[in-house]
């Protein structure tokens, strides 16, 4: 009986050595479902693409960038519709990198908060709305205006409606440009979000995941 359990424990001992060796493999392989296309890789289209990039954005093609890049055109698309969104939405960039970051929550999207984070409170937007939004939580001490988009957002990206009230309420504020900049902005950052996850792209290495829900 007791060589029949040493050699039991031998078995596992070797298959714990085993996946001790496979799961960093693993993890990194995780990582590496589409890495960016290297510049020095580019073709004539992707270099116009890149190109044409550097001068909107005034830097390197980066981020899920460097992932669309595989299709030029739809990376082009896409760095366009942010241009416009992000850059000179009628709701202002204050409150488009609040709209970005609920969307990064919602859809835990570390490298869209690991980069917007940054910029929102550059903006603004206080720590203390960033750290709830990050938990999870409806931030206190929101002004109208963040509410407004608040509410719209989280609505759109849970119930993937908006309530006439909410509807409504932003529409007396922003208008229908502001009703429209708002959902796009969802949109435009959901499907960034999506393209990441997807490709399960890695965050720099000094940044924090988001937490996951349920924890």
């Amino acid at each position: 009986m007791s060589n029949c359990i040493l050699e039991i424990e031998c078995t596992f001992s070797l298959c714990g050595l085993i996946l001790g060796a496979l799961v960093p493999a693993l993890s990194a392989s995780a990582q590496d479902r589409m890495p960016p296309v290297a510049p020095d890789k580019y073709d004539a289209a992707q270099k116009k693409a890149a190109e044409e990039f550097q001068a909107a954005r005034k830097a390197p093609v980066s981020g899920p960038f460097s992932i669309l890049i595989r299709i030029p055109e739809l990376m082009t698309a896409n760095r366009m519709m942010g241009d416009y969104l992000r850059l000179k939405p009628s709701i202002g960039t204050t409150l488009s990198e609040l709209v970005i970051l609920i969307t990064a929550r919602e859809w835990t999207q570390d490298y869209e908060w690991h980069v917007h984070a940054p910029i929102a409170r550059k903006q603004g937007i206080s720590q203390e709305i960033i750290d709830a939004i990050a938990a999870g939580r409806r931030p206190i001490g929101m002004n109208e205006d963040q509410e407004i988009c608040y509410d719209f957002t989280i609505e759109l990206q849970r119930s993937k409606r908006v309530s006439d009230a909410t509807y409504q309420r932003a529409l007396k504020r922003f208008g229908e440009t502001g009703v429209l900049d708002i959902a796009g902005i969802n949109g435009y950052y959901t499907n960034l979000a999506m393209i990441m996850n997807t490709t399960r792209f890695p965050i720099p290495a000094e940044g924090k995941r988001l937490p996951r829900f349920p924890e």
